[in-house]
């Protein structure tokens, strides 16, 4: 009979033991991660005026994502360009990237065993008088974790979902950059048509100022109606005032954006007539859902929300024992001389095991903190899905509306034009009083700043649409 071989009791033990720290160091304790549903509608709003249909041909037609290929103007892409060099918040945000993955680099040496060169020297006396001398040196391992179940893993996956939360926040960042500098640029080309309408303004009300007092002075008007040209002449002044201070504020905010001072050849690009000019393509907007893929924040929120949910695994990894080595492999001798000659070589080998028995409930309420911590990254990430539901919502909504509005607009100025004119006429024949013409001049300015308003609103709106749909290039990092 064939009798099969017998493993010996040493062979069984050292095989049990390779099969336990093998299973223990594949072990996690990290609750297993499931994304959190969205909490928001399938379908955006019916004041959005965005069909289901629209909805679901737009996920063939992806938002524009380049922002060289949304902003096709020179001027304002030279200005964009400039802020992406220079702005210190987006640099602040790119340096945050560089620190995370810092920290990711700690965690992952933290998994090997750190290798140190030591040498040390003492001379003590003994209890005769004498100087005992004693010398080492060699290569140390001090206090390495073996991370049988997973803290230190745990603890490299946190750092690594906040470097990647911290990239999300940096391309934000960016995002937002690159809008609100187009946003700021529209509201400096919208407060030089401004000036312009109120100088022309002001120059008309001056000539017709001098016009009433002609009259006056021949007896063809009264005094009632100079002082109506007067102060119809002075509140286009106040008017004026206004509008070179808020042009002031508004230059001064874009170099903050940009990092640096206006150039005046860039000053010189920012003409009264190129609002009337601009066109920006009409983005789709998609489906509700696709905003988890397009949205930076919302990806920031998720990658913050996987950081927590590994920290409960470092936590609960806490309950159960910790076991570091500390090694060294050298020479040692009584004599300097002698240290590095054969016969004084050696090594060392100390393992130790930690097992919490009694710590005030320090380590329970360290695992009930993450959990907490966990449910709160759960709230900020349904937030977040909320608030870019809401933007988009929003953008689209008024997207809509203002479309129309500007339409409207146009058509009340084109009437304040016109009666403008006839007012004129009949002023020239007689026909009007002095009264009915100011009046016709006062509306008409009216609807003229309305209608530069009404279409910087209309344009900025698209901007943030632009925004809020997660358009913009990725981060170089």
């Amino acid at each position: 009979m064939n009798k099969q071989p017998v493993t010996t009791r040493p062979a069984l033990k050292q095989a049990m033991a390779l099969a336990t720290v093998t299973f223990l160091a594949g072990c996690s304790l990290v609750p297993t991660y499931q994304r959190p549903d969205a909490p928001v509608a399938t379908q955006w709003p019916a004041s959005t005026k965005v069909s289901p249909a629209d909805s679901k041909n737009a996920k063939q037609n992806a938002p524009v994502q380049a922002w060289q290929d949304y902003f096709s103007d020179p001027a304002l892409r030279q200005l964009i360009d400039t802020a992406l060099t220079n702005n210190r918040d987006l640099r602040v945000a790119l340096l945050n990237i560089e620190q995370a993955r810092a920290q990711l680099g700690i965690r992952r040496a933290d998994q090997l065993p750190t290798v140190n060169a030591a040498m040390s020297g003492a001379r003590t006396p003994n209890s005769s008088g004498a100087i005992t001398s004693t010398y080492s040196a060699g290569l140390t391992v001090t206090a390495y974790e073996l991370d049988f179940f997973g803290r230190v893993a745990s603890l490299k996956e946190q750092a690594l979902a906040q470097f990647l939360a911290s990239a999300e926040a940096a391309q934000t960042v960016q995002i937002s950059l690159i809008s609100t500098v187009a946003q700021s640029w529209l509201s400096l080309l919208a407060d030089e048509t401004l000036l312009d309408v109120t100088r022309q303004t002001l120059a008309s009300r001056a000539e017709s100022l001098k016009l009433v007092e002609l009259k006056l002075q021949h007896g063809a008007a009264s005094e009632f109606d100079l002082r109506n040209a007067q102060t119809l002449l002075e509140s286009t002044r106040v008017t004026l005032a206004q509008q070179m201070r808020q042009r002031a504020l508004d230059e001064n905010a874009l170099g903050l954006l940009l990092g640096q001072t206006i150039s005046d050849a860039q000053r010189a690009q920012w003409t009264s007539s190129k609002l009337e000019q601009l066109v920006f393509a009409e983005l789709p907007a998609g489906l509700p859902s696709d905003l988890l893929t397009r949205r930076p924040d919302i990806r920031q929120a998720e990658q913050l929300l996987v950081a927590s949910n590994a920290n409960i695994g470092a936590a609960r990894a806490a309950f159960f024992p910790r076991i570091s080595l500390t090694a060294g492999v050298g020479s040692a001798s009584s004599a300097l001389g002698d240290l590095f000659k054969g016969g004084s070589w050696g090594w060392t080998l100390a393992p130790q095991m930690v097992l919490p028995i009694f710590d005030a409930g320090r380590n329970q309420a360290n695992l009930e903190a993450a959990r907490a911590g966990r449910d709160i990254a759960v709230a900020q990430y349904e937030k977040a899905i909320q608030s870019a539901f809401r933007e988009v919502a929003d953008g689209l909504a008024s997207r809509a509306t203002l479309l129309e509005q500007l339409q409207a607009q146009q058509a009340l100025l084109n009437a304040e034009t016109a009666r403008s004119q006839l007012a004129q006429l009949r002023l020239t024949h007689g026909v009007a009083s002095q009264l009915d013409w100011l009046d016709a001049q006062r509306t008409l300015f009216a609807a003229q700043q309305a209608m530069v308003q009404t279409r910087l609103a209309s344009l900025q709106n698209q901007i943030a649409l632009f925004k809020t749909l997660g358009g913009g290039p990725a981060v170089t990092q």
